[in-house]
């Protein structure tokens, strides 16, 4: 689920707005956001690439431990990787 909520306000609170006050954000603000939610987006995405590269790798890398004749468990002991358990019916 995303969330794709511009908020264009402040809420101050202060002596003189003790229960609050909306103001709208400056020209500078609604930038400063805009880049801010841009650099989360590409960070979240790189965080999945990288994810999604080291279960690629453990995969391949446990492949080629059984092409040498390893055992799943052995395979399993010197890299952590379990492969996922496949369903009988």
């Amino acid at each position: 689920m995303e969330w794709n909520i511009n908020i264009m306000k402040k809420l101050i609170i202060n002596k003189e707005n003790p229960n609050g006050k909306l103001i709208d954000l400056t020209a500078e603000e609604i930038s400063q956001n805009e880049k801010d939610e841009e650099n989360f987006l590409i960070r979240k995405q790189q965080e999945k690439d990288v994810i999604t590269k080291l279960k690629i790798d453990q995969k391949n890398g446990n492949t080629k431990f059984l092409e040498l004749g390893l055992s799943q468990d052995e395979a399993t002991a010197l890299t952590g990787y379990k492969p996922p358990i496949e369903e009988t019916e």
